[in-house]
């Protein structure tokens, strides 16, 4: 089975002159039989309207969200799912763990604005090969529609180039944007991003930092298993490492925590950042740390059962083969991304008892395309007013991304706040999006960052923390 770029429609994708993105009227290479909101041109000011994006803790129609805030503060993980996502049978799934002062507001910024910039890429790669005749993408063509297996391959090739290169333009763009931002400081401050698109059986992913993806898949004896699709990166990665430090950036790790290898600035023992790759960090941008996204293209066959996304608040305390396991024996397709976060946070008490607890953030995306009867959510708790807000234009996000909830405990290598000094306090910021952030006096410490490893050890010493009264 596999996905081709269709010859059998001309492509109607056009850009206007101030930029803004137009989308074609055959993406999926079949006939719509109903608008979708990427048939309009797409901007931040109509995210809030948009009825099959969700962002707060909920369900769609394939999917189920739902995110936690930790113990150091405010919840720095986003997350999304943006079902028609450019065509009826595309959704488009993220999660973005912020680290540093301000890493809230970076994860936020970036998945509001990352899937606008990767579907317009998208678009404009796509206009790129309509001179070769291949001007629509096909999400369920197999490999015994092309007429034999060389032409076959040749669709493969293009349908990947496609996307790759949608993903790379499309990060790029983000981190140039968040460089460039007058009022979102990331020089310090940055965020991970595990992102995906399932259209038909054809399977696009981009990621960059240390959040993870994995599936859920049915082996030949139909026993569940648990499939990694991306990789953690961090700085003691061969290739990762030798990047860095051919930039004169320096990869080690401190005394207390030899297992957690670190980017350290190259005349300052700072900021320590425990990934490899990230949007923002501007401070680490000349020393090896990149946004470069790896990029990867799988086709799904009829075992595939469910994919999950998730910040490393996870994936710190439970292996893939435990989440696989937890998601898969759900009482509801619904419920499955909110008992997954409450096992995390049992087992961030069992574990690291003594430590803080990091921030969740579970994106649960069911291939079939099937959920529960809405009956579930009042059985799981969910008001239908969580699910209006995220369609409405006065949606509010609070500084934990939802309904306050008991959280536990992090584990052994965040030092505890006796140990450690504080670096400034927290802005109170509004996002331009509708979105609020309340801060009150909350410390933050590099040393209480981000998770289990701490995605920040310190600031540089030539770095000041500016007030940022007004945001995106």
């Amino acid at each position: 089975m596999g996905g081709c770029v269709s010859t059998s429609t001309q492509s109607t994708c056009s850009s206007r002159s101030n930029g803004e993105m137009v989308s074609p009227s055959c993406f999926c290479g079949q006939k719509r039989t109903r608008r979708t909101f990427s048939d309009h041109v797409v901007s931040l000011q109509h995210l809030t309207s948009i009825p099959s994006r969700i962002f707060m803790n909920g369900k769609s129609r394939s999917s189920c969200i739902f995110t936690q805030q930790g113990r150091k503060g405010i919840n720095q993980d986003a997350m999304i799912v943006w079902e028609d996502f450019m065509s009826e049978d595309a959704v488009f799934c993220g999660v973005f763990d912020g680290h540093g002062p301000h890493g809230h507001l970076v994860a936020r910024k970036v998945r509001d604005a990352l899937p606008i910039k990767l579907s317009s890429f998208l678009h404009s790669c796509q206009s790129k090969w309509d001179g070769s005749n291949t001007t629509c993408f096909k999400g369920n063509l197999n490999k015994s529609d092309a007429e034999d297996s060389e032409q076959y391959c040749s669709a493969e090739d293009k349908l990947n180039s496609i996307w790759r290169e949608a993903f790379l333009k499309s990060y790029k763009a983000m981190d140039k944007e968040l460089r460039s931002h007058p009022n979102l400081d990331c020089f310090c401050s940055g965020s991970t991003a595990v992102t995906l698109v399932k259209q038909g059986s054809n399977l696009f992913m981009g990621y960059i930092g240390d959040s993870r993806a994995i599936m859920g898949s049915k082996d030949s004896n139909d026993s569940m298993v648990a499939v990694q699709l991306t990789v953690d990166l961090k700085p003691d990665l061969p290739r990762e490492a030798e990047r860095i430090k051919r930039c004169k950036g320096r990869v080690f790790a401190l005394q207390d925590e030899p297992e957690v290898s670190r980017v350290w600035l190259p005349f300052d023992d700072a900021p320590g950042l425990a990934m490899a790759r990230a949007f923002g960090d501007f401070c680490l941008k000349e020393y090896g740390v990149i946004s470069i996204p790896e990029v990867s293209h799988r086709i799904l066959t009829e075992r595939d059962q469910f994919i999950v996304l998730a910040s490393d608040g996870v994936w710190d305390v439970l292996s893939n083969e435990e989440v696989v396991e937890i998601v898969s024996t759900a009482p509801t397709r619904s419920s499955a991304a909110r008992i997954l976060v409450d096992s995390a946070a049992r087992e961030w008490k069992l574990k690291y008892p003594t430590s803080k607890m990091d921030d969740c953030a579970v994106v649960c995306l069911f291939l079939d395309g099937k959920m529960d009867a809405e009956s579930d959510y009042d059985e799981q708790n969910f008001s239908s007013a969580t699910l209006q807000s995220n369609h409405s234009g006065n949606a509010i996000e609070s500084d934990d991304g939802q309904k306050s909830e008991p959280s536990l405990q992090r584990n052994f290598t965040v030092r505890s706040s006796e140990e450690n000094d504080t670096y400034g306090r927290l802005p109170v910021d509004v996002e331009g999006n509708g979105e609020t952030v309340e801060a009150e006096d909350q410390n933050w410490s590099g040393l209480e960052g981000v998770t289990r490893v701490n995605s920040l050890v310190q600031l540089p010493r030539f770095s000041e923390e500016r007030p940022n009264l007004e945001i995106l």
